[in-house]
């Protein structure tokens, strides 16, 4: 059973009807067929114990407000306490009772990985009917999110893991010099529109060439990414699907230098490639996303997807407010 939300009381009657106005929560929520989105979760109980459900769509607003505005489980519930223009984008009236944050934990947890992933996949589908993502090109690329448990220390020996989060890994960079310990979020961004098409949450021990095919759709006109993607198996599978290669060369044991043309090659590809570090960049300013909020890998990949969904809906809103 869910609770009935939402209905106007008369005190809203009275309200002037610019307060409590966000035009940017406004826009997205008129971006998106949230019905459709409402389907996928349909089957999720939040509620506290003993008590009526709140709406899965409800839930699945606040937790993309929480990305938003980089709010805390608790930041949130007093957030939809207070805020009217947070209650009218989620759907709840000023009488309406609001989801602890208890309820937006456990709601989080049962939404999973799976379903997080279905929700953003919707929402790429109706971004891309919209004729927001191109498809001239796709950029790939990773980034390193620290752990939200302490690392272990040196004393306990390379490659350590820690009790707290077992599925945090090390990777080493500049020959071993810079040790990263925790995650890696791996992304395929639309090179025109730079809304994210394809994403992968992996520990960081996982090399970015192990999982790019996942991150190429398939109805791209090329491929951009750096050298760390660089195989020749990768180069002939994309010929076989008509997608330009671009990605970058390396050298390697049977090639000590690269000759000239490999040289220009990567000088030309190399600027557009980069178009993607400003997606992380966004995430790890604006979305506080330098560190993973919760331990284990299929709870940060549900805020991975989470992220990802609400970073794609503020960039589609800005879009369609420059009209491209």
């Amino acid at each position: 059973m869910h609770r009935e939300l939402g209905q106007p009381s008369l005190v809203e009657a009275w309200l002037p009807g610019k307060l409590g106005q966000n035009r940017r929560l406004e826009r997205i929520a008129e971006l998106v067929d949230w019905s459709r989105l409402e389907q996928l979760v349909a089957g999720i109980y939040a509620a506290p114990v003993g008590r009526p459900s709140y709406l899965p769509l409800l839930m699945v607003k606040g937790l993309l407000l929480q990305q938003w505005y980089n709010l805390s489980d608790p930041q949130l519930e007093e957030a939809l306490g207070d805020r009217l223009s947070f209650r009218r984008f989620v759907g709840l009236g000023l009488q309406d009772d609001t989801p602890d944050h208890s309820t937006i934990s456990r709601f989080r947890t049962a939404l999973g990985e799976e379903r997080s992933a279905q929700l953003f996949r919707e929402l790429g589908q109706q971004l891309q009917a919209r004729g927001m993502i191109v498809q001239q090109g796709t950029l790939l690329d990773a980034t390193l999110v620290a752990a939200q448990v302490r690392r272990p220390s040196l004393a306990e020996g390379r490659g350590a893991k820690s009790p707290r989060d077992p599925d945090a890994d090390w990777t080493y960079t500049r020959r071993g010099r810079q040790a990263h310990f925790g995650y890696k979020v791996h992304l395929g961004v639309d090179q025109q529109s730079g809304l994210i098409r394809q994403a992968v949450f992996t520990s960081a021990k996982v090399y970015e060439s192990e999982v790019a095919d996942r991150l190429v759709s398939g109805d791209e006109g090329a491929v951009y990414a750096d050298r760390a993607y660089e195989s020749q198996r990768r180069r002939r599978w994309l010929q076989a699907q008509g997608i330009k290669d671009r990605i970058m060369h390396r050298a390697h044991k049977h090639q000590r230098a690269l000759p000239h043309w490999q040289q220009r090659r990567n000088a030309l590809i190399d600027p557009i490639r980069k178009a993607v570090e400003k997606v992380f960049g966004t995430l790890k300013r604006s979305y506080g996303y330098r560190q993973v909020r919760y331990r284990g890998l299929a709870r940060n990949a549900v805020e991975m997807w989470l992220k990802v969904m609400a970073y794609n809906l503020r960039r589609a809103e800005r879009m369609a407010v420059s009209g491209g």
